[in-house]
């Protein structure tokens, strides 16, 4: 049997190490955020800084190789699963709810609908798509009669901006507390 050639061997390493660098990234934003120290993230893959910037060339370019993973297809899942839902009224309280349990449970969402990095293509995207369906739910409210009049498109983005500002700023509130406020949300946007 004969040795792998050196140019495979370090095609091999830069595969592995960008593959460890997605794992420890992914573990990391998930867990504390997209602005998480790439020195963090690095010493978890187990290379250097450099490493990372070699291989993604920064932050954003992280950010890109794992915002699908990381939130995207989540997001995306939670949207189409809205759509099958004929009841208007149900509809919105099931994307509300599970974009508020997202957004709980994930502090990098929080940091896309904040549109934290906007340099990044691709979660300005996850952010036109969700604001593009907020539009759309919102609307189907109204034609239903489910929701208030005056409450807009534009209204739904300020509470869940609202919501992310305050788990990523403020005192995280319990589970519980978390759910009933949701409950008053909801109580508030539905006509009387």
């Amino acid at each position: 049997m004969t040795d792998a050639p050196e140019g495979s061997r370090l095609r091999a390493d830069a595969k592995r190490n960008a593959e460890q660098i997605r794992r420890a990234a992914i573990d990391a934003f998930r867990g504390r955020g997209l602005a998480v120290p790439l020195e963090d993230v690095a010493k978890a893959a187990g290379v250097s800084k450099a490493t990372v910037f070699n291989r993604f060339g920064g932050r954003i370019g992280l950010i890109e190789a794992v915002i699908e993973e990381l939130v995207a297809n989540e997001l995306y899942a939670v949207i189409d699963h809205a759509r099958t839902i004929a009841n208007a009224g149900e509809r919105i309280a099931y994307y509300i709810t599970a974009i508020r349990e997202i957004q709980y449970r994930q502090p990098a969402a929080n940091d896309v609908l904040l549109q934290m990095y906007p340099e990044s293509q691709q979660l300005m995207a996850i952010c036109h798509v969700a604001g593009e369906f907020n539009a759309e739910v919102i609307a189907a409210g109204h034609v239903s009669g489910e929701l208030r009049p005056e409450f807009r498109a534009d209204d739904l983005q300020a509470l869940i901006h609202d919501g992310a500002l305050a788990l990523k700023y403020g005192t995280r509130p319990s589970a519980a507390d978390y759910e009933r406020r949701t409950t008053f949300l909801l109580d508030g946007i539905r006509r009387s």
